[in-house]
C-alpha cells in the first residue's frame, strides 16, 4: 500500500482498491489510517481560490487593474447560479464569483459574511473515487457525487465543518 507509482492508471486503481477495503467493514481507526495514506495520492495542487463578490466589474478594478492579474474569461454557471470571472495567478487562478439569483449559495454567503474568500479548490484526477474514500472516512460532504462547474470541470465540495471552517472544493478537469 505504500508503493508509489508514477502511472496515472495505477493511482486510479490504487484509489479504487482502497475504497473497496474501506467499504468492507474496516473499523474507524483503520479507515482514518487508510485515509491518511490515500490523501498523499489525492491532491495534485491548488487549482483556484474562489472569492465572493457583489459585482465582477467592480472587483476586476482591483484584481485586474490594480494587481495586474490577467482576465482569462467570464462565464455563467447556471447550476450554481453564479457568474464567474477567471483570472490567471501563476499556476493557479482566482475566480471572482457573482451571484445571478437571490437563492444562489454565493448570495447567501454575501448576505451572511460580505465579500471575501469563499472557497479553496484542490485539483485531483480521480474525483469520484476520492469522494467515496472521504465519505467512508466520515468526512462531511456537501456533494457526494461530482457535478459540473466552471469550464466543464467535475467538482464537489467538502463541508467546512470537516475542514476547520474552510469550504474546500475538489476539481477534476477533463480535456
Amino acid at each position: 500500500m505504500n508503493h508509489v507509482c508514477g502511472s496515472l492508471n495505477h493511482a486510479r486503481w490504487e484509489c479504487k482498491r482502497h475504497v473497496i477495503f474501506i467499504q468492507r467493514g474496516m473499523n474507524l481507526a483503520g479507515r482514518r489510517n487508510l485515509w491518511y495514506r490515500l490523501r498523499a495520492r489525492m491532491i495534485k495542487g491548488i487549482d483556484h481560490i474562489g472569492i465572493a463578490v457583489k459585482s465582477i466589474d467592480e472587483a476586476k478594478k482591483f484584481w485586474v487593474d490594480t494587481l495586474g492579474l490577467k482576465h482569462l474569461r467570464t462565464e455563467n454557471v447556471p447550476g450554481q447560479k453564479v457568474r464567474v470571472a477567471i483570472l490567471a495567478a501563476g499556476e493557479a487562478t482566482v475566480e471572482l464569483l457573482e451571484p445571478t439569483a437571490a437563492d444562489s449559495p454565493v448570495q447567501k454567503f454575501l448576505d451572511q459574511r460580505g465579500e471575501g474568500l469563499h472557497h479553496l479548490t484542490l485539483a485531483t484526477d480521480a474525483l469520484a473515487g476520492h469522494l467515496q474514500a472521504l465519505k467512508a472516512a466520515d468526512i462531511g460532504l456537501i456533494d457526494e457525487e461530482p457535478r459540473i462547474g466552471a469550464g466543464g470541470a467535475h467538482i464537489a465540495f467538502i463541508h467546512p465543518k470537516s475542514a476547520h471552517g474552510v469550504l474546500i472544493e475538489m476539481c477534476e478537469h477533463h480535456d
